[in-house]
């Protein structure tokens, strides 16, 4: 490569590098936004999506374990040793 070439590709690196100073930064691509929170409606937060909070995320799991959510359905009898009657047939 002759002298006039390397410093023509020289200037030719330099005026990009310039217009890319010039240039102003391209927006980051937004996040899509986050539901509002189970409990409270609150803007939830990635760390304890889809809760606003760990206050209402112990909500939340303390209605688990306490059996406020069940789903519907026929009841189902236990027995003495604890497992439901059909199950226990099941085992033998």
């Amino acid at each position: 490569m002759s002298r006039a070439s390397k410093w023509s590709s020289m200037e030719e690196s330099r005026s990009n590098m310039a217009d890319n100073e010039n240039t102003p930064p391209t927006a980051a691509p937004m996040a899509p936004a986050l539901k509002p929170c189970a409990n409270c409606g609150k803007p939830a937060v990635a760390r304890y999506k889809p809760f606003c909070s760990s206050r209402c995320a112990d909500i939340d799991l303390g209605r688990w374990l306490k059996g406020s959510y069940v789903i519907p359905g026929e009841a189902v009898e236990e027995t003495e040793t604890g497992l439901p009657s059909r199950d226990r047939d099941e085992e033998g």
